[in-house]
């Protein structure tokens, strides 16, 4: 849960919040020449975060090694009218439920027009060769789910026009953070971790 950041952003970013708090279990044990290296013993891990000043609350799990799971990068998110589930099979599609009975499959849609035309066809595909060093989060989309055009961008047009990007600094060092203080609780078992509100 180290590094977390993919998971955390996603949920954070929705809700426009911050970690506030995180309880955070581990399960299962890794490899033992591994934990010296990645300073943890567990296959995966899963955290509960509650989100400051608001009624709201995330769940990230993060299955590391030692666990028989596709490699996936995803969320879910659930409200009042539509939910959204991120497909559990590589190639099949995420799930729509609607007003309680009515489930429908739907695609992501690429978001590149948003983009400079020089880089948008980075959405979808990425700069590695399709054998040697190709990777599934490349393979998905230039870069999970197509997202490093936009983040690239979105840095670059916050320098040129002289405004704080998005992420901005408060926003990244929250977010690292989070996958930080979920680790820190699973060593101490799930014991509740305050995350630090670097904005005051």
């Amino acid at each position: 849960m180290h590094y977390a950041t993919q998971s955390t952003s996603p949920c954070l970013a929705i809700v426009k919040g911050d970690s506030d708090s995180v309880s955070c279990l581990g399960s299962g044990r890794i490899d033992e020449t591994l934990p010296p290296k990645y300073r943890s013993p567990f296959s995966f891990e899963t955290a509960h975060f509650h989100v400051r000043n608001q009624d709201l609350g995330f769940e990230v799990t993060r299955f590391l090694f030692g666990a028989q799971r596709q490699y996936t990068e995803s969320f879910d998110v659930y409200g009042s009218k539509t939910s959204f589930e991120w497909q559990l099979i590589e190639g099949d599609e995420p799930v729509l439920h609607v007003g309680g009975e009515k489930v429908e499959k739907t695609k992501v849609p690429d978001y590149a027009k948003y983009l400079p035309e020089p880089i948008q066809r980075f959405t979808t595909k990425g700069v590695y060769d399709a054998d040697e060093h190709q990777h599934l989060s490349f393979a998905q989309g230039g870069g999970h789910g197509g997202s490093h055009p936009h983040l690239a961008n979105e840095f670059l047009m916050s320098v040129v026009e002289g405004r704080p990007s998005f992420p901005d600094v408060y926003q990244s060092v929250n977010w690292t953070m989070a996958g930080i203080c979920a680790h820190e609780s699973a060593m101490r078992g799930g014991e509740i971790v305050k995350i630090p509100d670097f904005r005051s």
